[in-house]
């Protein structure tokens, strides 16, 4: 019954995590770029009461073992990369990606970080920053006299001068895959670090090999499903409801037992 107790409590504990998860999915519906996340669970270590092949009768051995479970355990949170829908805006430096691929932004320490969230702002001096003031690498300045801004499928980025009759090429935006990218690491923000998991980022051009192509004026949204993530919390409610019941009938047992009376 103690270990009924044990098994059932490591189970609250998994489900408590995976509504968490749950939530935080649906809390970043509106997040622009955001993936939701799913978490895995194992089984913990088994006890061996009889072993398999061990000899009952004479000439008799046992088929299988009999083994006593204690658990679960959360063991990873695995970030899903799917597409998210695409929403226009009609704002110029809105941008979203269609296809694989992450923006490079620079942090203020001097690293790299890297996002899906195309919502981007011009600073003070021209560059073009996130909505948190960090730079998108490599650095584009936009000229004050600017009147109009085109950013190609490609990433070439063209601006239009006041007096000028031809576009003035300002150079491109360059994106970077991972070949594991459910090993980056989120630091909030939008924003995500590369790990030893992840691999080294792959930098290419938008709309080359392997590569995603760019949409000015459109912005990718949340991956989350509502439906999926609202059937999902549905199912690890009523795996923690019977998790509990578990320990209240172990409680009971151990009750029981210990009102026998010779």
């Amino acid at each position: 019954m103690i270990r009924s107790m044990r098994a059932a409590a490591t189970g609250l504990i998994a489900q408590e995590l995976n509504v968490t998860t749950i939530a935080n999915n649906l809390a970043n519906i509106n997040t622009t770029g955001f993936k939701k996340s799913r978490i895995e669970f194992q089984d913990l270590l088994y006890e061996t009461m009889r072993q398999a092949g061990s000899s009952r009768l004479q000439g008799a051995e046992v088929p299988v073992e009999l083994q006593i479970g204690y658990g679960t355990r959360p063991v990873a949170t695995h970030r899903i990369f799917s597409q998210g829908e695409i929403q226009p805006t009609n704002n110029p430096l809105d941008i979203a990606i269609e296809g694989d691929g992450f923006f490079q932004i620079s942090m203020p320490n001097g690293d790299l970080a890297y996002t899906r969230d195309g919502t981007f702002k011009l600073s003070p001096d021209g560059k073009i920053v996130t909505s948190d003031g960090f730079t998108l690498y490599p650095d584009l300045v936009i000229p004050e006299d600017a009147t109009d801004i085109h950013i190609g499928a490609d990433g070439t980025v063209s601006v239009m001068v006041y007096g000028e009759k031809t576009p003035l090429d300002l150079g491109g935006i360059e994106l970077v895959r991972f070949i594991n990218p459910a090993g980056l690491k989120a630091i909030g923000g939008n924003l995500m670090v590369a790990t030893a998991t992840s691999g080294e980022p792959i930098l290419g051009s938008p709309g080359s090999e392997g590569f995603g192509t760019l949409s000015q004026g459109y912005l990718e949204l949340s991956n989350v499903q509502v439906v999926e993530e609202m059937v999902n919390m549905i199912i690890a409610q009523r795996a923690y409801e019977i998790n509990s019941k578990v320990i209240e009938t172990s409680e009971e047992m151990a009750s029981i037992a210990n009102r026998l009376k010779r």
